[in-house]
């Protein structure tokens, strides 16, 4: 009996890791209004909202670990219901079809980790927690630093993305950050890489 619950809970392991990897397939929709054909995926987002979540962990001394699991796995819901922009969201109930997707999505994995999971969804919506709140922060400067760069990369509409996002940013480490960021070029990081030595 263990053994086949053991290849229940691998198979079910391997369908959530699979159904994961869909993310990398569906296209963050909100960079369709500008026209961007090849925007960023939503795993291209969780990636360094997970990265940014980090970094503001730290400069905020919190534990990282739910603030990781917060930014990682915040979007999973659109691995079944897509990314649906702003627009798109006046004409659904956007909540209980996040709700209902991630519940179904974690329904059959093992106890441990269905448990976890939802507790971590569940403290993030409530936004009660510090790690909640700068995991949100992590997720709005994602998108402002995405916002940016796609402004420098000759679409100059992104900077309507700018405008409001930064308002809703609570820790101090996530306003300074991108108090730096909006007067820098993002692709300075780069630059001195390429130039020739003698």
């Amino acid at each position: 009996m263990d053994d086949i619950k053991e290849n229940l809970d691998t198979k079910s392991l391997l369908n959530f890791i699979s159904e994961a990897g869909m993310l990398k397939r569906v296209p963050r929709s909100g960079w369709s209004v500008l026209g961007i054909k090849d925007a960023e995926s939503v795993a291209d987002h969780c990636f360094r909202c997970a990265v940014i979540g980090y970094v503001l962990a730290s400069m905020e001394n919190v534990a990282p670990y739910k603030i990781l699991l917060m930014t990682l796995f915040n979007d999973i819901h659109e691995a079944r219901i897509t990314d649906l922009h702003k627009m798109a969201q006046r004409y659904f109930n956007i909540t209980e079809g996040e709700k209902k997707s991630f519940e179904d999505q974690i329904e059959f994995l093992p106890d441990s980790i269905n448990k976890e999971l939802s507790e971590v969804r569940k403290d993030y919506n409530i936004q009660e927690s510090q790690e909640s709140r700068i995991a949100r922060d992590a997720d709005i400067l994602e998108c402002l630093l995405q916002a940016k760069d796609y402004s420098e990369h000759g679409y100059p509409e992104a900077v309507k993305f700018m405008e409001k996002a930064p308002d809703f940013l609570i820790t101090n480490s996530a306003k300074r950050l991108w108090n730096t960021a909006k007067n820098m070029n993002l692709n300075d990081w780069w630059v001195h890489l390429t130039q020739f030595t003698r």
